[in-house]
């Protein structure tokens, strides 16, 4: 029996946090929010990543957090060889991919570039059988 249902939010460290909102705005279409004595955080779906200024993080706070340091997966809502599209016309670097992986819900195609802190973004589409 599991006692988790979902991920609410994750944080992620970085270097400038205006460079990160921009650029997840930009390349991913999530909407940037400010909340609780003026935090930012990005919002997509039903959940969010909170940003905090390398070496001004937020308490508490993982133990040893720095910028470029996640590996994160996002679901797209719309064809991977539009993903594709959409990053060329921004001159996003594509380091691997479409290849095939396994997500949390089975088969996943996927594409992976960094963002400016150098994270791993993976972006996949759940194969359809």
């Amino acid at each position: 029996m599991s006692i988790i249902d979902s991920i609410d939010h994750v944080v992620l460290t970085v270097a400038n946090v205006e460079e990160s909102c921009a650029f997840y705005s930009k390349v991913l279409g999530m909407k940037v929010i400010t909340f609780g004595g003026g935090r930012k955080a990005l919002e997509f779906g039903a959940q969010k990543i909170n940003l905090h200024q390398y070496g001004q993080e937020f308490e508490p706070h993982a133990k040893s957090p720095v910028p470029g340091s996640s590996d994160l997966c996002f679901v797209a809502s719309i064809p991977i060889r539009e993903v594709l599209q959409h990053l060329k016309q921004l001159d996003v670097k594509v380091l691997e991919g479409p290849v095939s992986r396994t997500g949390a819900k089975g088969p996943i195609t996927s594409i992976y570039f960094r963002d400016p802190d150098g994270n791993l973004l993976e972006i996949s589409n759940y194969e359809t059988v």
